[in-house]
């Protein structure tokens, strides 16, 4: 349980096809009015999709800044990316996400994982990061994919 290495995997269903589900979900900007938890933003547009690889979105909530950078962008199934700046007492922070076909909607599994600076400490950041995953989730749905 204290070990240095966290894992995460959050698994939700949509009641959208995939395609629907990747566009808003990696329109990085777009963030701001449903992951609620602050500004969003595109720092540094990917090529050839501007929200694809080697893009950098940054988030800003409470005066925290974090930066991440797309790593593999195959659309409409799977993004990766790594956290590039800010992740306060995490590092090596490399996150997925898949999205699958389920019926007429969508599963997407959001998974990541980091190293904690602090030892100890990396059990509560798990649950700290997994909280914002669910919550970002959540407000996806309310607001792209009410059911």
């Amino acid at each position: 349980m204290l070990r240095r290495v966290q894992e995460i995997e959050i698994e939700r269903k949509f009641r959208a096809p995939p395609q629907e589900v990747w566009d808003v979900y990696t329109d990085h900007a777009g963030w701001s009015t449903w992951a609620g938890f602050g500004k969003s933003w595109l720092e540094v547009a990917g090529a050839p999709d501007r929200n694809g690889t080697g893009a950098v979105r940054g988030f800003s909530s409470a005066g925290v800044r974090v930066f991440e950078e797309v790593l593999e962008f195959e659309a409409p199934k799977r993004m990766t990316y790594r956290v590039v700046r800010g992740a306060g007492p995490m590092e090596n922070h490399l996150g997925e996400v898949i999205f699958e076909p389920d019926g007429a909607g969508t599963r997407l599994t959001w998974r990541c994982r980091f190293d904690s600076k602090v030892p100890g400490l990396g059990p509560l950041m798990r649950l700290f990061v997994a909280w914002i995953f669910r919550r970002a989730l959540d407000g996806l749905e309310r607001h792209s994919f009410p059911g």
